[in-house]
C-alpha cells in the first residue's frame, strides 16, 4: 500500500466525533501525515474543515454508504480508513467490506458486538486474504479495558510467575458523559434483538467474538457487591457488555496466553460503608441515557465537559492461589470523546506507521497492537498504564 495518496481518511469528519478526530490530527500532525477528511457533503467537509483551523488545501473526499462504489474509490485511496459513521448495524457493512476486498485497514469505535460478530463471519476471511486489518471497538470501548488487561497480564508474568486466570476491571472514578451516537447505536441493538433471537445469543455469550470456543463460566457483574481486598462496593458498569466479549477475543485471537479457564469481569468503585452501598444501588437502578431517551445522534459534551472529563480503571490479576498484582489505566480527558477521538486516530496511525503490512483479519486493539499502542497512546494521547504494586 505505500503507493496509496493518503496515510488515514477520516469518514464521516462532519458528524460529532468525526470533527474531534480531524481536529486532533490536524492539531497534532501538521506535517507528516497524509490525512483526508471524508463525507456525505463536501460543502459540510470544507466548513467543519474551517471551522477546526485544518490547513484550506485538507482534501476533501465525497462517499456514502447508500453508493458503494464511491466506497470502493475512497479506500482504494488510502492505507487506512477511520469510520466514526454510527450507528455501525446500520450504516457500517459497506465499508468493512469495501476495506476488506481491497486490503485497506480499518478501525472504528463500535460497541456492537452482534454486528460485530456478523462481520467476523460475513468478511473474516475476505479480510485474511487481502491483507486488510479490521480493528473494531478502538475508542473507550474498548482500549482502556482490553490494553489494560494485556498490560495486566505482563504484570502477572512478572510478579506471579504466569498469567491470571481471573482479572477485575475495576472502574475508581470517571467523569464524562454519553453521546447521542452512543444512545443511538444501543437503541438500535435492542431493535435487532427483538426481531432476531440469534443476536439475543449473541449479547448474552461472553464468548460471542470466539467463535467456537467455550471457556468457563463468566462473573456476571450484575449484582452490587463489598469487595474487601478494594475496600469498596462495586455496581454494574454499562460498558462491560461489549468490553469483557472483546477481552475474550483478544485471549482467542492471541492463541489463550490468559488461559483457557480466564475469567473477566468490570464494575464500577462506588466507596466502602454506607455510603458506597448507596451510591452502589443507586448506579444499579439508574439509567445512564436518561428518561427522555437520552441526547439526539449529533449531540455530545461540550468542549469543557470534554477537557475537565477522565477516567481511572484498576485492575486487579489473581492467580487461583491467593497472589495478585494489581495496574491503572487512566485517560485525561472525557472517556467517550476527548479521549476517544485521540485513541482511535493514534490506533490507525500505529497500523501505518508502527506495524505496517500485518497479517489481514478482524481484529480487537490489543490483539492487533498491543504494546506499540500502549506506547503510542503514553507518548500522544494522554492515557497511563502503570503498575502499582
Amino acid at each position: 500500500m505505500s503507493d496509496r495518496e493518503f496515510d488515514i481518511i477520516v469518514y464521516g469528519a462532519s458528524g460529532y466525533t468525526g470533527r474531534l478526530v480531524a481536529d486532533y490530527l490536524a492539531r497534532t500532525y501538521p506535517e507528516g501525515v497524509a490525512w483526508a477528511m471524508a463525507g456525505r457533503n463536501e460543502e459540510k467537509l470544507a466548513a467543519v474543515r474551517d471551522e477546526i483551523g485544518a490547513p484550506a488545501d485538507t482534501p476533501l473526499v465525497v462517499a456514502d454508504a447508500d453508493e458503494p462504489e464511491t466506497l470502493d474509490a475512497m479506500v482504494a485511496r488510502t492505507k487506512a480508513v477511520v469510520t466514526t459513521v454510527g450507528p455501525y448495524q446500520l450504516y457500517g457493512e459497506p465499508l468493512v467490506a469495501a476495506c476488506a476486498k481491497a486490503g485497506t485497514d480499518y478501525v472504528d469505535l463500535c460497541g456492537e458486538p452482534a454486528w460485530m460478530r456478523q462481520m467476523i463471519d460475513k468478511y473474516g476471511e475476505a479480510a485474511k486474504e487481502s491483507g486488510a486489518r479490521i480493528v473494531f471497538s478502538c475508542g473507550f470501548d474498548s482500549i482502556p479495558f482490553d490494553l489494560g488487561v494485556w498490560y495486566a497480564q505482563e504484570a502477572a508474568k512478572d510478579v506471579l510467575g504466569g498469567p491470571a486466570n481471573r482479572v477485575r476491571g475495576r472502574v475508581r472514578a470517571m467523569e464524562g458523559k454519553f453521546s447521542g451516537g452512543t444512545a443511538a447505536s444501543l437503541k438500535a441493538t435492542m431493535a435487532a434483538a427483538a426481531k432476531d433471537p440469534q443476536i439475543v445469543q449473541y449479547l448474552m455469550n461472553p464468548f460471542s467474538l470466539a467463535p467456537g470456543f467455550a471457556g468457563v463460566e463468566q462473573p456476571s457483574g450484575n449484582e452490587i457487591e463489598f469487595e474487601a481486598d478494594i475496600d469498596s462496593w462495586v455496581a454494574p458498569f454499562i460498558m462491560a457488555a461489549i468490553n469483557t466479549k472483546n477481552v475474550h477475543r483478544s485471549n482467542f485471537l492471541l492463541g489463550h496466553p490468559y488461559g483457557e479457564d480466564f475469567a473477566y469481569d468490570e464494575m464500577m468503585m462506588t466507596g466502602p460503608g454506607e455510603q458506597g452501598e448507596a451510591v452502589a444501588k443507586g448506579v444499579a437502578s439508574s439509567n445512564p441515557f436518561g428518561e427522555d431517551g437520552g441526547p439526539k445522534p449529533g449531540e455530545g459534551p461540550t468542549k469543557e465537559e470534554r477537557e475537565n472529563g477522565y477516567y481511572d480503571v484498576l485492575f486487579v490479576a489473581e492467580n487461583g492461589e491467593g497472589a495478585s498484582t494489581r495496574v491503572g489505566v487512566t485517560g485525561d480527558k472525557d472517556p467517550g470523546y476527548g479521549s476517544t477521538s485521540k485513541m482511535i486516530a493514534e490506533s490507525a496511525l500505529c497500523l501505518v506507521e508502527d506495524i505496517p503490512g500485518g497479517p489481514g483479519g478482524i481484529y480487537t486493539p490489543a490483539a492487533a497492537m498491543a504494546e506499540p499502542l500502549l506506547k503510542r497512546l503514553e507518548a500522544k494521547a494522554g492515557l497511563t498504564f502503570k503498575r502499582e504494586d
